[in-house]
């Protein structure tokens, strides 16, 4: 494969995962203002602020390599990425923070993912400092994954005891 092959490859990747970061900095900054739980208000922006970081950094790799991301890519990306909260319609507000917790968490898993195949793709093709990058993010990536998950049964719980509290009057 030639050198310009090997380096499309890698910069489609690229582009990829800023288009996924760049529409989940958004749904972060989102889950932000939600609900009342300010722990989980805070980890959503402390993320949304790593996911930022994380796109320069990405960004600025892709420009190493002649690049720069793809408009198209970030809209689709966009579009698709208000799926999942589709599925919060016709649950109670009191739900909102578990909910978000439940998409925040499901997206992380997928970005791990996807930094494994960026990884994995870049150490194939001899792309050392992509492949680098993209572990560190992965890292990045798996704590946050932990710290969402570890948040989502107080989150649910209080979504039950409001719901119940609610009912009882």
């Amino acid at each position: 494969m030639a050198d310009d092959n090997r380096t499309d490859v890698i910069r489609r990747y690229l582009k990829d995962a800023i288009a996924a970061e760049n529409s989940f900095e958004s749904q972060l900054r989102g889950f932000a203002k939600e609900g009342e739980d300010q722990q989980a208000q805070a980890l959503f922006q402390q993320h949304a602020e790593e996911t930022h970081s994380q796109i320069e950094r990405l960004t600025s790799r892709l420009n190493e390599l002649g690049d720069s991301p793809s408009a198209m890519k970030s809209v689709m990306a966009h579009m698709f990425g208000m799926a999942p909260k589709t599925a919060s319609i016709g649950h109670d507000e009191s739900e909102r923070v578990s909910q978000n917790l439940m998409m925040a968490y499901t997206v992380e898993q997928a970005e791990v993912a996807m930094y494994e195949s960026l990884a994995v793709v870049a150490e194939s093709l001899g792309d050392t400092k992509t492949a680098s990058l993209a572990r560190e993010i992965q890292n990045e990536e798996e704590m946050t994954a932990r710290k969402v998950w570890a948040m989502i049964p107080t989150a649910a719980a209080q979504s039950v005891s409001k719901l119940m509290s609610e009912m009882v009057r």
